[in-house]
């Protein structure tokens, strides 16, 4: 049976817990023996770490040691793999550019805050995205800065933000993925709360995703 390891804390706006509590239950109906953790210092089990198929980090802000942070780098390089949503995973250890860049963008803001905006599907053949149709969100609309590398699968456009004109227009990444070392990496910037995954699409590419990245 495959192994997930979902790791939650940081900044509780993000409701990480609730977020786990919608995810979870997925998990281990696609055949997954789930391990929730609420400590970074999860990383620094190697033994731990290397029996995962997949590393599912919630946490937003907040400050990771290095030999936590190494743990993590080292097990997804070496193939566990890494999926994870909106700040608990693009937007984790701010001072961390290996981190960053292992997951392929930060976040930088999120124009007018809670907005209505649409999120387009870009790779229609992808088994992530496949059959999923464009759709609407009332969230944050992140804005990111991302890998030119990344697969994208779904982008968003700015559009009528008030407190920051100059990004209307501007096509952004929403749903990606890459690899790091032999690991695979999945990231969606939806999941602002977990009610956003109210939203059938939301929650199933956030499925999809997951299960994909898993070795």
């Amino acid at each position: 049976m495959k192994k997930a390891l979902m790791v939650w804390g940081g900044w509780l706006g993000h409701e990480p817990k609730q977020c786990v509590e919608v995810f979870a239950p997925l998990l281990e109906a696609a055949g997954f023996a789930v391990q929730i953790s609420d400590t970074l210092d999860s990383y620094k089990n190697q033994e731990l770490m290397q029996e995962l198929s997949l590393v599912v980090p919630v946490w937003t802000m907040g400050t990771i040691e290095r030999e936590q942070e190494q743990g993590l780098l080292a097990a997804v390089k070496s193939g566990v793999g890494l999926a994870g949503f909106h700040g608990g995973m693009g937007d984790s250890f701010r001072n961390n550019t290996e981190y960053q860049f292992m997951v392929g963008g930060q976040w930088v803001a999120h124009p007018d805050g809670i907005v209505d905006y649409q999120v387009d599907i870009t790779d229609h053949q992808d088994p992530v995205t496949k059959g999923i149709p464009n759709f609407k969100m009332h969230s944050e609309q992140y804005y990111m800065h991302t890998d030119p590398g990344n697969q994208v699968l779904a982008t968003t456009t700015f559009r009528d933000r008030q407190s920051s004109p100059w990004v209307n227009g501007t096509v952004m990444p929403v749903v990606w993925k890459r690899s790091w070392g032999s690991g695979r990496v999945f990231y969606s910037s939806l999941g602002h709360a977990a009610r956003d995954f109210e939203v059938a699409e939301a929650k199933e590419i956030q499925k999809r995703g997951m299960v994909w990245a898993a070795r």
